[in-house]
């Protein structure tokens, strides 16, 4: 197989006929699909069925694996990867869809670059309307870990084609029971590469289909599983590279805790926000990885500037990204 695709399942009946086809869809030949049943409670595994109908030529290529209970996403992309047996991997979350072309222009920039990683730009898609959104191109291994860092680079797990060797021979896996924050996970097949490449084109559709409340039950789980995802890259930087990330690792840090900052006016999560990762504030002004908008808004509220943070979020984050932009 020359690419495998993961993709979880857990109530997604909404969305799944859309994935589930973009994927069938693809023009790339020899592809495995990993469908994984996250013990999901709706029908969406019963229309996952029926799009394959329409694909019998995808059809001995094609696994669907079941978890008795529920696991969450990191156990359901570790089971993927224990199956897979593609050259390459991609993970696809099944309320997306990519364009038909993804994996074949992903996989033949991989081979004629003779890179470990492909990542490509992405969309992101509303009910009406769409933004593009634009990755940067770097040159090394090193360069990209320290871009995704500084939040310059998105370590999404969907806009990247990793060789499954990384995977394999570094024991990289997602943190089962530890959901928030997963895809940090992306950052570690990164430190271990020898070549990657950059295609400046979008092909993936992220959905924005629910800004959601944070709120304070879910924000104490999630600020440990973040916590603990941190921990677990900055661990492995550490014993690859040594200190000479430091300052990396800090504006990581401020970029984990960044949206306490952009989700609500909420004074706890302002509280939240200073109480996360304080060593890490001296660093706010040497990010240049960032805008100086972003730059400005965590000094802000370094110097507890409350008042301009409530401002920033009903103007920008609203306004501007909730009503012109949505």
């Amino acid at each position: 197989m020359k690419v495998s695709v993961i993709v979880p399942i857990y109530k997604v009946e909404r969305f799944i006929a859309r994935c589930v086809t973009s994927l069938m869809k693809q023009t790339l030949q020899d592809v495995e699909y990993i469908f994984v049943d996250d013990a999901t409670p709706d029908q969406s595994l019963s229309i996952l069925q029926e799009v394959l109908v329409a694909y019998p030529e995808r059809k001995k290529y094609v696994k669907i694996l079941h978890h008795k209970d529920n696991q969450g996403l990191p156990a359901a992309r570790n089971t993927g990867l224990e199956v897979s047996e593609g050259e390459y991997i991609f993970h696809c979350d099944s309320d997306d869809y990519v364009e038909p072309d993804m994996l074949e222009t992903l996989y033949n920039e991989a081979l004629k670059n003779n890179a470990d990683i492909v990542w490509c730009d992405w969309f992101l898609t509303f009910g009406q309307n769409e933004r593009y959104m634009k990755q940067p191109n770097y040159n090394t291994p090193l360069e990209a870990v320290k871009a995704m860092l500084g939040g310059a680079m998105k370590f999404n797990v969907w806009n990247k084609l990793v060789k499954r060797e990384l995977y394999q021979k570094n024991a990289i896996t997602f943190p089962a029971g530890f959901s928030m924050g997963e895809d940090m996970t992306m950052i570690l097949p990164f430190v271990f590469a020898k070549k990657i490449h950059y295609v400046p084109k979008a092909f993936y559709h992220y959905v924005k289909t629910n800004s959601g409340a944070y709120t304070q039950n879910h924000s104490e789980r999630h600020l440990k599983d973040l916590q603990y995802n941190v921990a677990r890259v900055e661990m492995t930087l550490r014993q690859r590279l040594g200190a000479s990330l430091d300052k990396e690792i800090a504006f990581f840090k401020l970029e984990t805790k960044f949206p306490l900052l952009i989700m609500g006016t909420n004074s706890q999560q302002y509280t939240q926000w200073s109480e996360l990762y304080p060593d890490a504030n001296e660093f706010i002004c040497q990010n240049t990885y960032i805008s100086f908008r972003s730059r400005m808004l965590e000094w802000f509220a370094w110097k507890k500037q409350w008042w301009i943070v409530r401002l920033y979020y009903w103007v920008i984050i609203k306004f501007v990204y909730g009503v012109i932009y949505k």
